[in-house]
């Protein structure tokens, strides 16, 4: 066989196996949380880094046209974060711009992450430090993530973790299906208020 074909017939059987093992509960208890946001009109922040950045833009997009979900993202304004980083550091990027943006108990956080954030490798120290202060403010926490889920697994409420079939493609299919389920999500009859254009 064409080793180019074998690349693509085994990259998509994998992603088929993650699709059937997605937990459905999870994205039941996702929708619920987002149908009482949106009822008692509070915010949906969305965090991401890398690709994962981009696919918090989309979905910001998505939420807020769709499910008319008040949703942001700290990485939409690249002035702000570059500033930040510039002037207060990596670490502190998304704390700094969450307490501007006066996060409460009120708001939602939907963090869009591979590994979900490392304390003890570094990794995402932007997201680790948000994290910690949605739970110091009581803000209740999404998670569509890859791997063990990392931080945002561990002090998030609803996280759903894709699962890893192969360790050379975690991060595409991690990022990809983070596109799959925020579609799906936006998408629930519970959640979506606006139909698409097609």
């Amino acid at each position: 066989m064409d080793e180019s074909i074998a690349h693509f017939d085994g990259f998509f059987k994998d992603m088929a196996s993650i699709m059937d093992q997605i937990d459905r509960n999870v994205l039941r208890d996702q929708v619920t949380a987002l149908f009482t946001l949106r009822a008692r009109k509070g915010r949906l922040f969305i965090l991401g880094v890398g690709g994962s950045a981009a696919n918090a833009s989309h979905a910001v997009n998505d939420f807020r046209k769709l499910c008319h979900i008040e949703a942001y993202a700290p990485t939409d304004n690249v002035s702000e974060l570059t500033a930040r980083i510039n002037d207060e550091g990596w670490d502190s990027s998304f704390v700094a711009w969450l307490k501007v943006s006066h996060l409460t108990n009120n708001d939602m956080l939907l963090v869009l992450s591979v590994g979900g954030g490392n304390a003890a490798k570094q990794v995402s120290m932007n997201i680790v430090k948000a994290l910690q202060y949605a739970n110091e403010v009581g803000t209740h926490i999404l998670g569509i993530v890859g791997r063990d889920g990392g931080e945002t697994k561990k002090l998030g409420h609803d996280v759903l973790v894709i699962p890893a079939l192969h360790v050379d493609w975690v991060t595409p299919c991690t990022e990809a299906f983070q596109a799959v389920i925020w579609h799906a999500l936006v998408s629930h009859p519970t959640l979506q208020a606006q139909k698409t254009k097609w």
